[in-house]
């Protein structure tokens, strides 16, 4: 890098940022790629056939203005979304946490969440200006309530994250817990529920009984994490606020297309979603008759297991082709943990057979 480009990236990129790490993405060519929590499956031969033909007729000469419309009816209906409400689509969800950091960006304002979880909640809230808090759990991974409304009445936060089920802990928090820190809060509480598909509760009620509760959801672990489709469902008027940051034509043409013949298909959607939790319950069993493994609760497309060594059974496994991820260093709650996102049957043996011969 020349001096002079230096200089003028110290002159106009702020500081904060020229300090920070990006989010860090793992290279995964030729790998069992078993760290992002992807839907494993593709849609049938026909199916893809059937999207393609679809897709070619898209006018890409045009921007995406209706289409969208027409998507955001499909997802409400999808979700079952209450009259009173609205829904916003995001690219991705990571695109509606930054849109609700700026809209919250007022003098004092706080972004609150637990800890360990989702790490977009507190870089989009640093990239703002705001401040984070984030309170850890219980060892176990659960909401430490008594903390968590302290740290409501000590910070009073414009905006709370509960993720349902969480990431990486894949866990449901309590329910009277939720309702608890919802009531305490003074500002927005947004039920993150990227993992949806594959837990046993939703919070979609809680928009009926509290106008400060947001849900939002994401197409990416339905089955299409390329695509980028999330979608935040709120009181009409907080949406439409919210809205106003949304850039016009922020989701794809082909995008749209993709996710409203995703939903018209949605039922082999939910075929590969059951099959993720089966899997998942059977390598729940298998980790737990592993020595030294101690595998957590999940209610999601993941499992969080504590292992002697993370950084030796990452290594250990990434030399035998298969790639999870070692969360360890994210929080000291997750000491010795990696993160294991449930694949197809075939993918799941080789994981665990990785696994025995990393330990």
């Amino acid at each position: 890098m020349s001096a002079t480009l230096q200089d003028r990236m110290k002159r106009v990129i702020r500081q904060d940022i020229q300090s920070m790490h990006g989010y860090a993405v793992q290279p995964s060519a030729g790998m069992v790629k078993l760290d992002t929590m992807e839907n494993p499956f593709r849609l049938p031969p026909a199916l893809r056939d059937e999207l393609g033909r679809r897709l070619a007729e898209v006018a890409l000469n045009r921007y995406p203005a209706e289409r969208g419309d027409v998507l955001r009816a499909a997802l409400a209906r999808h979700a079952g979304m209450p009259e009173h409400c609205d829904i916003m689509l995001g690219n991705g969800s990571d695109e509606l946490i930054s849109l609700i950091a700026m809209a919250s960006d007022v003098p004092g304002s706080t972004v609150l969440a637990p800890v360990p979880g989702f790490v977009m909640y507190a870089l989009s809230a640093k990239l703002q200006g705001l401040r984070f808090v984030g309170v850890p759990t219980t060892p176990s991974f659960e909401l430490d309530l008594p903390a968590m409304v302290a740290a409501v009445r000590e910070h009073q936060p414009g905006v709370i994250y509960l993720a349902y089920p969480n990431n990486p802990t894949a866990n449901l928090w309590d329910d009277a817990a939720i309702d608890a820190i919802i009531e305490a809060a003074p500002g927005l509480v947004v039920m993150d529920e990227a993992y949806q598909p594959f837990a046993a509760r939703d919070s979609l009620a809680r928009l009926e009984r509290h106008e400060h509760v947001l849900l939002m959801r994401t197409m990416s672990k339905f089955g299409l994490a390329g695509v980028r489709i999330g979608y935040l469902i709120g009181r009409k008027p907080l949406i439409a606020e919210l809205d106003k940051l949304r850039p016009p034509f922020n989701v794809s043409v082909l995008n749209c297309e993709t996710a409203l013949f995703a939903l018209e298909h949605a039922d082999e959607y939910a075929r590969q979603a059951a099959v993720i939790r089966t899997e998942r319950d059977a390598l729940l069993k298998q980790l737990a008759e592993l020595p030294g493994v101690t595998p957590f609760p999940s209610e999601a497309n993941m499992i969080l297991a504590r292992v002697p060594d993370s950084k030796k059974a990452f290594e250990g496994m990434k030399a035998r082709g298969v790639l999870v991820k070692n969360v360890a260093f994210l929080h000291p709650l997750l000491d010795n943990c990696v993160r294991l996102t449930v694949g197809t049957p075939d993918e799941n043996v080789k994981m665990m057979d990785a696994l025995k011969a990393s330990l």
